[in-house]
Formats: structure tokens, C-alpha cells, sequence
């Protein structure tokens, strides 16, 4: 399954003293593509934390190609890897408006209970979403 986010432009606060998009906020632009793609599933991430699922992420890896600088505009593909256990993964590949790819990454998210922190399977419902 694949998706692809609304354009986001580059904001002056996410740069670095280079110029460039500092390293950390990638993993914020990450976020924010797993969260819109999970509004269009008609997912919630505040209804599943009230219903007691917790998704924090586990592993992360970021592959940076070309910088992005203030007041560009790109979009995000994400990737779902394969059907979610009690872990799901998403690869993405940011994308600049000259369509010359920036950064390639992936993370890995558990579903975790929030009462005994411990893993638990994909709920159900949001298995239904991804196959």
C-alpha cells in the first residue's frame, strides 16, 4: 500500500545556520505523512490512544540525498511494508518540487498497551484499514 501526502512547504524554524532543513525534522515530516495517511484511512490516532493503543516508534532510519532549504515545497510517499503484526513499518521517499528525490527512510512503530507496556497485535480494525 502506498500513499502520497499533500504538498508541505519548508518553514524559515526548520532550518539549520547552513540553510538546510535540519536532520531532526525529518523524522517530524515522517510523522506527519503517517498521520495524514491515517486521516484518510478514516484513522484516528487520538481515538486509538483512547481506546488504549499506543504506536511509538521502535526503530528509525533516515538516508539524506539532497538538502532541502527554506521555502521549498515537497511531498512524502509512504510505504507500507507488509501487513502489520504487532509491529508495522513504512518506508518513505521525500520528494522536492523539481521531483529529485531529498531523503529515503523507514520506521518501525509497536502497538503497545498502555496499561502493561507490553507489544500487542495490530488491533483488528486497523488491520481491516491496510488489507
Amino acid at each position: 500500500m502506498k500513499f502520497t501526502t499533500k504538498q508541505i512547504t519548508v518553514r524559515y524554524s526548520e532550518t539549520d545556520q547552513m540553510q538546510f532543513v535540519h536532520h531532526s525534522n525529518y523524522l517530524k515530516y515522517f510523522e506527519i505523512a503517517r498521520l495524514q495517511w491515517l486521516s484518510v484511512l478514516d484513522i484516528s490516532y487520538a481515538d486509538m490512544e483512547k481506546e488504549g493503543i499506543l504506536m511509538p516508534v521502535v526503530s528509525a532510519f533516515t538516508n539524506f540525498k539532497k538538502p532541502l532549504f527554506f521555502g521549498d515545497h515537497f511531498q512524502i510517499n509512504v510505504i507500507l511494508r507488509k501487513i502489520p503484526t504487532a509491529t508495522i513499518e513504512f518506508d518513505y521517499i521525500i520528494v522536492n518540487q523539481k521531483d529529485e528525490v531529498i531523503c529515503e527512510g523507514n520506521t518501525v512503530l509497536a502497538f503497545l498497551s498502555p496499561k502493561t507496556k507490553r507489544p500487542m497485535r495490530c488491533p483488528k480494525t486497523l488491520l481491516e484499514k491496510f488489507i
